[in-house]
């Protein structure tokens, strides 16, 4: 990852988000007999034929390119999962929940297991739908720092791959928010008269911006 000191650094590339979602789990079906794996990570196995167990996504696409097993799409991935969630992102000014990683899951089966996937076309159009439609969200939600001086943000369920785009944006607005308000209150103490008592100074409020109560400053 880029340096942490220049906030437009600080994000994350695709291949480093799509890296940090290999560890998500998902289910296979593998067609051979194999003792268990040990990795640092942690003990996958054993792998029996067509007896489903649950390995890192690494190691599903892994044994998938070898063909040694079949890999069986999250249950979020079928179409009525999909569909339901794109009408509830247009009806709702919330996000919905899904994975933090969903559009790198979805990425790597696209490309590693396509046939693995029912109604892959369908699938991938449903995913971009709803990319677009948060997207639009987050667009709404940035106008409000445009134009109002906002101290904080909260944007709930948002994606790894969403709050990596906002967050270089989220953080200059409201570092430049609280820089300007630290000016302005050194402003109206200096025009303040002598004989009257100043008020403690207590500084401006903290700004702070929370995606899924974690803090991203």
């Amino acid at each position: 990852m880029a340096g942490a000191s220049d906030p437009q650094a600080s994000a994350f590339s695709a291949a480093e988000l799509e890296f940090l979602a290999e560890d998500e789990m998902i289910e296979i079906v593998p067609n051979l007999r194999m003792d268990p794996l040990n990795f640092i990570s942690g003990d996958f196995g054993p792998f029996r034929p067509q007896i489903a167990t649950q390995v890192p996504l690494w190691l599903a696409v892994a044994l998938k390119k070898r063909g040694k097993c079949t890999i069986r799409a999250p249950e979020w991935m079928s179409v009525d999962k999909l569909t339901q969630v794109l009408e509830a992102e247009r009806d709702s000014e919330k996000f919905q929940h899904l994975p933090f990683h969903y559009v790198e899951i979805s990425r790597l089966l696209f490309d590693h297991a396509r046939e693995d996937i029912p109604d892959i076309y369908m699938v991938r159009s449903l995913i971009e739908d709803i990319k677009d439609v948060r997207f639009h969200k987050i667009g709404t939600g940035l106008e409000i720092i445009s134009r109002e001086r906002t101290y904080a943000l909260r944007l709930k369920n948002l994606s790894a791959m969403e709050a990596n785009i906002v967050r270089p944006f989220v953080t200059r607005a409201l570092e430049t928010f609280y820089k300007l308000s630290s000016s302005e209150m050194i402003q109206e103490s200096d025009h303040i008269p002598s004989r009257q008592p100043q008020a403690t100074n207590r500084g401006p409020r903290l700004l702070y911006i929370s995606v899924d109560e974690i803090a991203m400053l």
